[in-house]
């Protein structure tokens, strides 16, 4: 797997991919979240790419379920505003946890000669991590940037719950290495 070193190397090959920043993932019915500072690390890699004119890409999740907070009908299907596209990125809809199923996200990523995916957004264990697992199968190279994305507390199959924190801690550790690199985004911004 190539990993930060080839986003370095290659830096007009990489894509900022903002995942599912959306305001129905405020939902109260999700309970506690982790990361209360990922929307602002998310705007400063949205203000880094776009300030040298590196491609962004966004993701939005359509729900088809009648009572998610993302259902495509309701005002939480909306951009938070610390991540909200400008004119010419792209947004990719999906209904799914991969920003690849459904989507034309692959073909257009490579049409456009991208190797590399610096991946932000929400939820850690769910939509991140699905595309992230399938990013890096399908051969891109990727880098997950840990505070700028967060995840809910959930509850397991034993019944008890899991922080937030611990499943955000959990998400990430279990992409590291295999699936992609993960860093923060002051390591990001200084490189």
């Amino acid at each position: 797997m190539r990993g930060y070193a080839a986003a370095v190397a290659k830096p007009n090959n990489d894509c900022l991919l903002v995942i599912d920043t959306q305001r129905g993932l405020d939902d109260p019915s999700y309970g506690a979240r982790s990361t209360p500072t990922a929307e602002r690390n998310i705007a400063r890699l949205l203000k880094a790419w776009r300030d040298a004119s590196r491609p962004v890409v966004h993701v939005r999740h359509l729900s088809v379920r009648a009572t998610s907070p993302l259902r495509p009908d309701g005002p939480g299907v909306d951009f938070k505003p610390e991540a909200l596209p400008l004119a010419g990125e792209e947004v990719y809809d999906k209904s799914t946890n991969s920003a690849f199923i459904g989507t034309t996200l692959e073909e257009d990523l490579r049409a456009r000669g991208i190797d590399t995916l610096v991946v932000a957004g929400l939820t850690t264990d769910h939509c991140v991590s699905s595309t992230v697992r399938m990013a890096a199968d399908l051969g891109f190279a990727v880098i997950v940037v840990a505070d700028a994305c967060a995840t809910h507390e959930r509850r397991g199959h034993d019944g008890q719950l899991v922080s937030a924190a611990d499943m955000h801690r959990s998400a990430l550790a279990s992409l590291s290495g295999e699936f992609a690199v993960v860093l923060d985004t002051d390591a990001i911004l200084r490189a």
